[in-house]
């Protein structure tokens, strides 16, 4: 999580600081075998290099980047949390509840799919 720290310290909405950072300590503790670092300016994790999933944030919301097979294998449930989504990225508005369920299936997902992946981004 230590990667994390200046990232997260540039985040001037202690509300968001502390959503973020425990979205981001969630997911260290769900899988612990995935890699974390800070690249394209958003924190992210990967697994066997390549990536998993990855955050920025807005005014209005998180924004959770799992690349666009997740998006939408997932779409449905997506809309059913109440978020909006584009081809990429899906939106968490910061007082709207995270689905964690959601997000371990879909980091799941994206470790099972790119198992065999030798690139960093989907091809």
């Amino acid at each position: 999580m230590e990667v994390f720290n200046e990232y997260l310290d540039k985040i001037d909405d202690p509300l968001q600081k502390e959503r973020l950072e425990h979205v981001l300590q969630w997911i260290s503790d769900e899988f612990p075998q995935l890699g974390s670092k800070i690249a394209w300016n958003q924190p992210m994790f990967t697994d066997h290099e390549t990536f998993i999933v990855g955050f920025s944030t807005a005014k209005a919301h998180l924004s959770v980047a799992p690349e666009k097979a997740a998006i939408e294998v997932f779409s449905e449930r997506i809309g059913q949390a109440g978020y909006t989504h584009t081809p990429q990225l899906f939106r968490i508005p910061w007082k709207t509840p995270v689905d964690y369920e959601l997000l371990r299936d879909l980091i799941a997902f994206n470790i099972e799919d790119k198992a065999d992946c030798t690139t960093f981004w989907r091809a």
